[in-house]
């Protein structure tokens, strides 16, 4: 190719750039807006659902057993293994993922539609493997969905809104999902409203999400990006992960971000271990799921300013430490006040967490890679989050639930080290790199 193909090459490509972030600048405020209340309606409906209280007391009440506890949280997680790579490989080939995503949200939302009306009509050995089935099938599409979106809102929300966008929609989700949940607790299930109030629990929790996954369809308008992955086979797509992992600062957060999952072991224990100290009604499961709902909601807005403000790795630090400290006072601290509080630390922390998480993972190398990015992150995560409340129920089937909420504690203590002293905040490795190359791009679009 000559100097002046290159050239025109070139030009073709930086005025695709140009297009793209005049069309992103255009459209900003519609798909903020469209964004702002998919994921405010969504957090309302899906916190009900994935808030370490609900789920674990609805497996204990159907079987007693805390290994099946243990084994429901796992079904959550091992859909989400391979989905992820799979929609990544076929979503960085498109020009337009909006209908995949809402395909991929629909079937989602039917799985919790599947969790009401299987609550209402079934009982027995067959309620409880349906249900199983249907965590299986939630976590699934849930992988799928995670890619689709954190790429939707990647391709028009510039990387210095995100922040500010996910605080002000999960406060505004979480103050309703916080108060729908001591509703549901105090309420629908210490009444068992239409006969199961966990199952009415999730019918709402349906509802309220399918009304989210509606705006965003009607009021998204997505962008086509200057330039796409060429189709490849899934296997050989797959043999590129190496590559992703020479970044070491990528890999760093990778193994961060595995210890934190690795913590999970202990969520579903929370509730557990808080009711043989405080008895297990619906009005303490109402009361311990506003803290932690509350806590998550009230904490965003800072989270997400100070993370917009100076990187996510240093909310990623403060995030892991606070929820570590949720889990010692949680175990040393055996009074009312001190698990309410507990809950409190562990809610923030988890809130600054997946946070931190989801928006860093965008600011490391090439757009062209953010959905195996994204990708590879989720499956870890799934891999990780499956297998650990599976061991964990079994952990505390076998030792009693202090083992396992210390493992929980240790593996966020390595995951702070690891943050600590080895992860770099990709943000500034962005800006130096604007700098040495003298690009003249936006900062989302270098990111």
């Amino acid at each position: 190719m000559t100097v002046g193909a290159e050239d025109t090459e070139a030009k073709s490509l930086a005025q695709r750039e140009a297009e793209y972030a005049a069309f992103v600048e255009a459209n900003l405020r519609r798909n903020y807006t469209a964004h702002f209340i998919h994921g405010m309606l969504g957090m309302t409906g899906f916190r009900l659902i994935y808030a370490p209280t609900f789920i674990p007391t609805y497996i204990h009440r159907l079987t007693g057993s805390d290994a099946l506890v243990g084994l429901g949280t796992s079904l959550l997680q091992f859909g989400a293994i391979i989905s992820p790579i799979f929609a990544a490989s076929r979503f960085e080939t498109k020009q337009r993922i909006l209908p995949y995503s809402i395909r991929a949200g629909t079937m989602m939302r039917v799985m919790i539609l599947g969790l009401a009306l299987a609550g209402w009509f079934l009982t027995g050995e067959i309620l409880l493997l349906v249900t199983l089935g249907l965590f299986f099938l939630l976590g699934a599409f849930n992988g799928t969905q995670r890619v689709a979106f954190q790429m939707l809102m990647a391709k028009v929300i510039p990387i210095y809104r995100r922040g500010r966008l996910q605080a002000y929609r999960n406060i505004t989700g979480g103050l309703i999902a916080a108060a729908l949940s001591y509703v549901a607790g105090r309420w629908l299930i210490q009444n068992d409203v239409f006969g199961n109030g966990y199952a009415t629990t999730f019918f709402l929790a349906f509802v309220l999400t399918s009304l989210g996954l509606t705006v965003l369809q009607l009021r998204m308008v997505e962008p086509i990006p200057p330039v796409v992955r060429s189709p490849m086979r899934f296997v050989d797509r797959v043999k590129t992960f190496p590559t992703l992992l020479e970044d070491r600062g990528y890999r760093w957060f990778i193994l961060a971000e595995a210890c934190c999952v690795c913590a999970r072991i202990g969520a579903p224990f929370y509730i557990l271990y808080a009711g043989s100290q405080l008895g297990l009604s619906g009005i303490v499961i109402g009361e311990l799921s506003l803290a932690y709902l509350g806590a998550d909601t009230v904490s965003n807005l800072a989270w997400g300013h100070l993370g917009d403000r100076t990187g996510y790795r240093s909310t990623f630090t403060l995030a892991a430490a606070l929820w570590a400290g949720g889990i010692a006072l949680l175990l040393t601290v055996h009074h009312p006040w001190a698990v309410f509080a507990a809950f409190c630390c562990l809610g923030a922390g988890n809130c600054g967490y997946q946070m931190s998480q989801q928006t860093m993972v965008l600011e490391f190398g090439e757009r062209a890679d953010v959905a195996m990015r994204l990708a590879l992150s989720t499956t870890i995560e799934g891999t990780i989050s499956a297998i650990g409340p599976l061991l964990g129920g079994l952990m505390a089937w076998k030792l009693g639930y202090p083992p396992v909420l210390w493992l929980s504690f240790g593996f966020l203590c390595l995951a702070i080290l690891l943050l600590v002293f080895r992860v770099r905040e990709p943000r500034q490795r962005v800006a130096t790199a604007i700098v040495t190359d003298d690009l003249l791009l936006p900062e989302s679009e270098s990111a």
